[in-house]
């Protein structure tokens, strides 16, 4: 007798990020996932009840995925710092489906940020704090230049993910790096003495 597949929640998660990759949101319900495994909707409905379930699972996974993406091994401040931001157009250029629903209002759980907010969150402390000793700049002058180089990189992926503009990564990865040290002349740090724009992958 045939041994039968148990059908886990991480085959279904894995299978409904792919889908989200490969075809976009709307692509992902009950019944095309089910197609996707191979399976029956049941294993589906058992796990998450409902599509609500499963789209509040999807993001949470998605979520994940897109923070393991962006995971730095630099000891170096703006290296990591400018490992976040390539990861960032990475995902625009390669999975500008997945881009768009995480960052562009598709989520379920749509995040918004306060223009104040950003830079200043908790898991940002240390590398802030980090920035400031390197650059040799106060911590809220630190803030301010995460934050513009934060608003113009999110704004340059958005043009990307959504085919407005078309490039390669280090043609965009080069626009950000001189913004970058615009912002960070503009508060007073020196990019030459930081490296900025002068980090390899």
């Amino acid at each position: 007798m045939a041994r039968k597949v148990t059908i886990t929640k991480e085959i279904i998660l894995d299978a409904a990020l792919r889908m989200l990759i490969r075809d976009g949101y709307a692509s992902v319900n009950v019944k095309t996932l089910a197609a996707e495994i191979g399976c029956s909707t049941q294993p589906i409905v058992w796990h998450f009840e409902n599509m609500e379930g499963l789209r509040m699972a999807l993001t949470r996974y998605a979520r994940e995925y897109e923070m393991r993406k962006q995971m730095s091994e630099f000891n170096d401040p703006a290296a990591s710092f400018e490992f976040i931001g390539r990861a960032y157009i990475k995902m625009a250029i390669e999975e500008p489906n997945l881009f768009r629903f995480l960052n562009l209002g598709e989520a379920p759980d749509e995040i918004r940020f306060d223009i104040k907010q950003i830079g200043t969150g908790k898991n940002h402390e240390a590398l802030i704090k980090a920035m400031s000793e390197e650059f040799g700049i106060s911590k809220k002058k630190v803030i301010d230049f995460v934050r513009n180089t934060i608003i113009y990189s999110h704004g340059v992926a958005t043009l990307i993910a959504t085919g407005v503009v078309t490039g390669t990564e280090e043609e965009f990865m080069k626009m950000i790096n001189k913004a970058a040290d615009g912002f960070l002349l503009v508060e007073g740090g020196d990019p030459k003495k930081a490296g900025m724009g002068r980090k390899k992958k």
